[in-house]
């Protein structure tokens, strides 16, 4: 145990990293709260799709106020890195403590957006707590696509000011975010009719630090695809012939990728030279990453053989596409000062018998540039001959710096820190802008405590900061009571 305060924030959180809980198998974790729902004899409604909205009385004398929904998601985005032993579908979350952060042993942590979820449920623990009626709302599968949220039906939700609990920096309040789209290029291949018979090799790009790719994606840091296309094409350059039998990078369409692999066979000649050529992309990547990104490690080590190899015709297909694939910010926004407009991201690239898939996805707060940035990773597969698909996309939320909650959320800030909160717009996706359309009417702004590298295995949460923020949300709903 942790032994942390608030203590019963952190054992809502020590009891979800318990429970496995990634995008698309989230039913233990609605259980969970519904079991604390339960326990506390309050009403709650689980929907279709899973998610779950538990329904809290106001406190004496405040029975009049609007009711206000605090919302957080229930799933989690699970990584590791490759030499990591851990089944997501099985095995819990090890949280520990690390100096004045909490971080995960080996894997993601799940604080975004267990510790929002926590926080909420640490609410009905608290006796003295002086609110207006609430709905906690906890919605699933948020990091493969917003699904719960556009899963929401009218009347499943009354309340018409929503407190989204997922946000990732103490002392900044949240009024916009942007919207996205899955982009995926599906390349045809071809082998060779028999196995090559020189020796196989594993091509392994390492040591990245990976991160949100809303988030962290104007930093700059290295991606392990591109970083990967690179090496293949330092080992041409260097003459050291191969033969390429597949290739994979990344895992979440969402997460900026920190390995990527390719499966080669070479003579021996030709993987010393190999060697060399690696050596010195290797240096020229770190000093290109450096103060960044630069722990990146390029290694070729003897492998098994898995099947034949590409056709010389496939294999310049798939050297050329994946040094074309676009991927980082695109620009910055014209009306908020560094908030970073549109992106895209090179997520992930994985190799069938038959074809290659690359998945990426296109961020911006402006909908005509997503999907320009859709187009534009699209023309490039389709310039290489690969099938082009489109996810539908979900929308940004748009800001209101003239919404009520937000008002009172300054003057709350203000009252108890003595210093303004800042008010920004998120790069990232939040599920605001598609419970915004699913709600006509909901006045919302997003808060949480200081979370670093979300969707990496270096993620971390500040354990001062959920105590200020959790502080901050109890003296909030008084006031919005």
């Amino acid at each position: 145990m942790l032994k942390l305060e608030p203590q019963k924030v952190w054992e809502h959180f020590e009891n979800l990293c318990k429970i496995p809980r990634p995008s698309g198998h989230e039913k233990a974790a609605g259980e969970y709260v519904v079991s604390v729902a339960k326990a506390h004899k309050l009403e709650w409604e689980r929907d279709a799709v899973g998610n779950v909205v538990i329904r809290v009385p106001a406190s004496k004398g405040r029975e009049k106020a609007p009711v206000t929904v605090l919302q957080g998601h229930t799933d989690m985005v699970c990584e590791k890195n490759s030499d990591v032993k851990h089944d997501f579908l099985r095995d819990p979350i090890r949280p520990r403590l690390v100096g004045d952060v909490v971080k995960a042993t080996g894997t993601t942590l799940g604080a975004d957006n267990g510790i929002g979820v926590a926080m909420a449920l640490a609410i009905l623990d608290e006796k003295a707590a002086v609110h207006g009626p609430l709905e906690l709302l906890f919605t699933i599968d948020e990091e493969t696509g917003l699904n719960g949220a556009n899963g929401l039906q009218p009347g499943f939700v009354k309340g018409r000011r929503l407190l989204n609990l997922d946000t990732e920096e103490d002392g900044q309040l949240y009024v916009g975010c942007a919207g996205g789209k899955d982009t995926v290029l599906t390349l045809p291949l071809s082998r060779e009719k028999s196995a090559d018979p020189r020796p196989a090799y594993l091509l392994s790009v390492k040591g990245l630090r990976g991160g949100h790719s809303g988030g962290d994606i104007h930093e700059g840091r290295g991606n392990a695809n591109r970083i990967l296309a690179r090496a293949l094409d330092a080992l041409a350059q260097a003459g050291a012939g191969f033969s390429l039998v597949s290739v994979q990078g990344g895992s979440k369409r969402n997460a900026i990728p920190r390995e990527a692999f390719a499966l080669l066979h070479a003579d021996a000649a030709a993987a010393r030279k190999a060697g060399a050529a690696l050596k010195t992309l290797e240096a020229t990547v770190r000093a290109e990453l450096k103060g960044v990104d630069e722990g990146v490690a390029l290694t070729l080590a003897k492998t098994k053989s898995q099947g034949p190899a590409l056709t010389a015709p496939s294999q310049r297909k798939v050297l050329n596409l994946l040094a074309s694939v676009p991927h980082g910010l695109i620009s910055y926004s014209r009306q908020i000062h560094g908030l970073v407009e549109t992106s895209t991201n090179f997520a992930i690239v994985e190799t069938r018998p038959a074809a290659m898939d690359v998945i990426t996805s296109q961020r911006s707060s402006v909908e005509s540039q997503r999907d320009w940035a859709a187009w534009w990773v699209g023309s490039v597969g389709r310039l290489a001959g690969a099938k082009v698909r489109h996810s539908n996309g979900y929308p940004g939320w748009e800001p209101n710096m003239d919404s009520p909650i937000l008002a009172q959320a300054r003057k709350t800030y203000k009252r108890l820190f003595r210093e303004d909160p800042k008010v920004k717009a998120i790069h990232a996706g939040l599920e605001c802008g598609i419970i915004g359309g699913k709600y006509p009417g909901m006045d919302m702004v997003s808060l949480g405590p200081t979370i670093r590298n979300a969707h990496s295995p270096d993620e971390e949460v500040h354990v001062a900061s959920v105590a200020r923020t959790y502080k901050y949300l109890l003296e909030l709903l008084k006031d919005l009571a």
